[in-house]
């Protein structure tokens, strides 16, 4: 197949593509209107996340047999449009599972142990050890909020820290183990310590926690989110950090990541989040590892081919 890559990828993705058979064009800097341009001519489409999948590139792409995502989210596709027409779908997930995973537990881990206040503080020589004492893990029950590559993933990593892990998935029976009880959301909203979200971006997702299903939490707990940000907003987390429904969070995603494009009211509640001590931050970079930006070309490479076996 001939096929269109119009995102930045690891240089591998070329040759492990040309090693079956594909006739590859690498162009990552092209633009939605060269895209829409050119597309006729391919069978094959690779992105991440530069320009939407939507109807109007869909239909200009007539010879289309797949789209291929370079990582998990799908939002930015007219996933109905692929259905309706017989484009496949492949995604990569299962290529940066593990670096969400470990970031996830990472970032809990740091917000827990005062990591980012400490260091600072001993660069400039303040040596502070009551006002820096840590939170342990151990003993907490730990909510997984979806439990499909990123959820499992990240329960598995947390094995080894004596906690009780529970997990809801509303899409998912049967995938209960000795390390990971399969529960309700209600069930999640009584007993999580720490609640830790990997849901995609859908119509049932988006501000699915909002004010009142977070002030439904019977306890104060921790929120890690490595998923999307619109599944709460940024006033809902203000909110209940201010309140004490939240005791912190630590977010890899926001509500809206373009920074320089937030309203004033969007600035002013996003300037309060980072004012927060408790509040950890990182840029959408939990799935984003030298390793992971590998295994996603391999894991997509395979997919194409029909021949993943993970």
């Amino acid at each position: 197949m001939r096929i269109l890559i119009i995102d930045q990828m690891h240089e591998s993705i070329v040759p492990l593509l040309e090693e079956n058979g594909h006739r590859v064009d690498y162009r990552p800097e092209i633009d939605r209107e060269e895209i829409l341009a050119v597309i006729a001519g391919y069978e094959g489409l690779v992105i991440r996340s530069k320009t939407p999948i939507d109807e109007e590139l869909l239909r200009a792409a007539p010879l289309l047999q797949f789209v291929a995502r370079a990582g998990a989210g799908l939002d930015n596709i007219d996933l109905a449009y692929l259905e309706a027409n017989g484009i496949a779908l492949h995604h990569a997930a299962e290529g940066n599972r593990d670096a969400v995973a470990e970031h996830a537990l990472g970032m809990l881990l740091a917000l827990f142990n005062q990591y980012q206040q400490s260091d600072q503080q001993v660069r400039r020589g303040i040596w502070d050890r009551e006002g820096n004492r840590g939170e342990e893990l151990c003993g907490k029950t730990v909510g997984i909020f979806g439990y499909g590559n990123m959820g499992s993933a990240f329960a598995q990593r947390l094995r080894g820290f004596d906690v009780e892990i529970l997990a809801y998935d509303k899409f998912k029976t049967g995938f209960g183990d000795p390390w990971v009880t399969e529960c309700s959301f209600d069930t999640l909203q009584e007993k999580a310590d720490v609640l830790s979200i990997h849901v995609p971006l859908t119509p049932d997702t988006r501000y699915f926690f909002s004010p009142e299903v977070v002030a439904g939490f019977r306890k104060p707990f921790y929120l890690i989110n490595t998923a999307r940000g619109e599944v709460i907003r940024l006033d809902t987390l203000n909110e209940a950090l201010e309140n004490g429904q939240l005791k912190g969070a630590v977010l890899d995603v926001l509500e809206k990541e373009k920074l320089h494009a937030l309203t004033a009211a969007e600035r002013l509640s996003f300037d309060a989040l980072t004012k927060r001590t408790n509040v950890l931050f990182s840029p959408h970079v939990a799935g984003w590892t030298q390793e992971s930006y590998r295994k996603i070309n391999q894991v997509l490479v395979a997919k194409i081919a029909g021949k993943w076996k993970g």
